[in-house]
């Protein structure tokens, strides 16, 4: 089978989400297991190559069926695939994802969705102390030519403990530090579209080269990391 995105996956999610019941996804359901097994390919072709230059410890691909307990949306069924690439922990910190979706919504993402609250406080702790790092690598062409700036939340003024009037207090308020990259429905189904990920995905080791040596070390630059015998 090709490494490729097949035009059959946006179909069916056309299709499903004009008919996003259980009566109907049931009728279709030999359908969906061909679309999933040919995604599922697709994923660890992704996987396959980011272990080339990077070191994968886990793929997940998230299930169609969505948790619909505590949410307003009752529609029984997502509209996408979705799939996150973990890196080798506690060493190597931040994490891939690829979203497929019809209507030129897919979009792959990097970085840091929730740190937990220690890990945020470290960086913001670091770019306080010294910001120039990470702009450096962030204002590379190449780079911001694929992922441009920071996107994700972050508090108004400035997180407790911090000067708003900081230098680097547009880094420092942000909660999550994420790139994405969006695709038409046209570039998914391009035979190059592989490439493009992984060469997307290699652009940001950079990032995560220099994250990943934040977050191991405190602020003397110290390693955190436990010396095994």
């Amino acid at each position: 089978m090709s490494k490729t995105v097949y035009k059959d996956v946006f179909k069916f999610f056309k299709k499903l989400e004009k008919n996003n019941d259980r009566d109907w996804f049931n009728e279709h359901k030999s359908e969906f297991k061909t679309i999933e097994a040919e995604i599922k390919t697709f994923y660890n072709a992704i996987l396959e190559r980011l272990n080339v230059h990077d070191e994968i410890d886990k793929l997940k691909i998230f299930r169609i069926y969505r948790d619909v307990r505590f949410s307003k949306n009752k529609q029984p069924y997502k509209t996408h695939f979705g799939g996150s690439f973990h890196r080798t922990k506690p060493r190597l910190r931040g994490g891939y994802y690829l979203h497929i979706q019809p209507n030129d919504e897919s979009f792959i993402a990097t970085g840091f969705w929730e740190p937990a609250k220690e890990d945020l406080l470290r960086i913001r702790k670091e770019f306080e102390m010294d910001d120039q790092e990470i702009r450096d690598i962030m204002n590379n062409k190449t780079f911001k030519d694929i992922w441009g700036g920071f996107v994700g939340d972050e508090v108004k003024t400035a997180p407790k403990g911090f000067n708003k009037e900081h230098p680097a207090i547009d880094l420092i308020r942000k909660k999550q530090y994420i790139f994405t990259k969006k695709f038409t429905d046209k570039e998914v189904l391009d035979a190059n579209f592989l490439n493009t990920v992984d060469d997307s995905f290699k652009a940001i080791r950079p990032y995560f080269d220099y994250m990943s040596d934040v977050l191991t070390t405190d602020l003397n630059g110290v390693s955190m990391l436990e010396e095994k015998s």
